[in-house]
């Protein structure tokens, strides 16, 4: 119980990821605060993973919206009186080719996975401050090390969520505020599912047989979003104060660095 009584805003919370990342804190003593677009997915989470509903909070909320990504920070700080953590999870992806994509698309992209992560850290890092410190998680991706094709925007956003993670973590130290970053891949999730859906037509194959040629090479298999869950919640703990501006390959190996 690494976590105990600690408070975590997670944000993306009724994504794949998300639902891991909610259970793993859970399963660690976390009280979660659970963030999302789509607030009856949320409520069926937290109901699910939380039946008694004393440790999980569901705020729905844009994250584009500095009015309610104060009202989700407010509603934290009232419900449960600080925030020691924060998993800045949610995130989009649009796939097309660099000579197709729209510039439209490549700047919703960057918004959500880059700057509503910025914004939601500078939020709730305002409140650790007040309160003597905490702890952020930053979920980037290994396309923000290696890219991938058809996904230009997506890697650089992720590539910008690394760099944000290092800016934050050296300037935030003085005041007691870890900040590391985890970079998935391979996890078992409907936005894999879809990516594989967007190839089918491009490249000929059954999107099916896609998804099956996903598996992590060295594992023999997907990545479980609970996997990316407890590393998350090791991150956020007193035992990874060491640990510190780094963004962690979680993707079973296929990733050298």
């Amino acid at each position: 119980m690494r976590l105990q009584d600690r408070v975590v805003v997670v944000t993306g919370s009724a994504g794949g990821i998300g639902q891991g990342l909610v259970s793993a804190l859970l399963d660690d003593g976390a009280k979660v605060v659970m963030t999302d677009l789509d607030q009856g997915r949320l409520d069926v989470i937290a109901a699910d993973l939380d039946p008694g509903g004393q440790r999980t909070l569901c705020v729905g909320g844009d994250l584009s919206s500095g009015k309610d990504i104060a009202s989700i920070v407010d509603a934290a700080a009232g419900a449960f009186g600080r925030i020691d953590g924060l998993v800045n999870n949610a995130g989009a992806i649009v796939m097309d080719t660099a000579f197709d994509a729209k510039v439209d698309d490549w700047s919703m992209q960057l918004n959500v996975n880059v700057t509503a992560a910025f914004a939601m850290a500078q939020a709730v890092g305002r409140q650790m401050r007040e309160n003597g410190g905490g702890s952020i998680v930053n979920v980037a991706s290994n396309c923000g090390k290696d890219g991938y094709d058809n996904m230009a925007a997506y890697n650089a956003s992720k590539a910008g969520v690394i760099s944000l993670t290092r800016s934050l973590a050296r300037e935030w130290a003085p005041v007691n505020i870890n900040v590391n970053a985890v970079c998935p891949g391979g996890v078992d999730t409907p936005m894999l599912a879809a990516v594989a859906d967007w190839l089918e037509p491009h490249i000929g194959v059954e999107s099916g047989e896609i998804l099956g040629g996903m598996n992590v090479t060295q594992l023999g298999r997907k990545i479980q979003p609970i996997e990316v869950g407890r590393v998350v919640a090791f991150l956020l703990s007193d035992h990874a104060t060491i640990i510190r501006g780094q963004s962690i390959s979680i993707d079973g190996g296929d990733t050298a660095y």
